[in-house]
């Protein structure tokens, strides 16, 4: 199956996309938990703004799950049998537009779940489970030699700030802003990436 082209976009029209995503897309329900796909991103940059997390933080993990909404193969849901890499179609979305600590955030942040499972003996059973089962579909829980490797990516803390956060917003009922408040921090990253001429 061929990958979305997203040539077409650029630094004026990427964030009317991501809202337009969010907004046609983002009441879908969220793999199993008691909450929207729109409603579980906000509520992931609600709490990183809520515990202080800067910008690249918060708008990470506003967009780490962006790739549902974009696969070629579609949206995860409980009956599936094999992965359908949705962090990698977020990260090849953003790639263009932000920097890199935040692309990678939404990269890895699958792996990252992997990596908690491997190297936190709770972490596992503190998940979903939805996250459990997309865990087996996913490659399962990192062997120590792929974990040491995971454990040097370059922007780790960041990776794994986001996969938390991840794992929490999944509170039903929780009041959190809408995207368009998240827009100014969204230009202030594409700043950074297109700097002034």
């Amino acid at each position: 199956m061929a990958r979305p082209d997203f040539s077409h976009l650029n630094r004026q029209t990427i964030i009317p996309f991501l809202a337009k995503l969010f907004s046609e897309q983002g009441q879908a329900a969220y793999l199993g938990e008691p909450v929207t796909m729109a409603e579980h991103m906000l509520q992931g940059a609600a709490l990183a703004e809520q515990v202080g997390h800067d910008d690249l933080v918060i708008i990470a993990a506003l967009l780490h799950d962006i790739g549902h909404f974009i696969s070629a193969h579609g949206a995860f849901s409980m009956q599936d049998s094999e992965d359908r890499w949705h962090e990698q179609a977020g990260a090849d979305l953003l790639a263009r537009f932000f920097p890199a600590p935040l692309v990678d955030a939404v990269r890895y942040h699958v792996a990252a779940k992997r990596y908690l499972c491997a190297t936190e003996p709770d972490y596992y059973d503190r998940l979903s489970p939805a996250s459990k089962h997309s865990l087996t579909l996913q490659g399962g829980v990192m062997g120590a030699d792929e974990a040491a490797d995971f454990a040097r990516q370059p922007h780790l803390d960041n990776i794994l700030t986001v996969r938390r956060l991840d794992d929490a917003g999944k509170q039903a009922g929780l009041s959190v802003s809408d995207f368009a408040s998240y827009i100014p921090k969204i230009d202030q990253l594409l700043d950074q990436h297109f700097p002034p001429a």
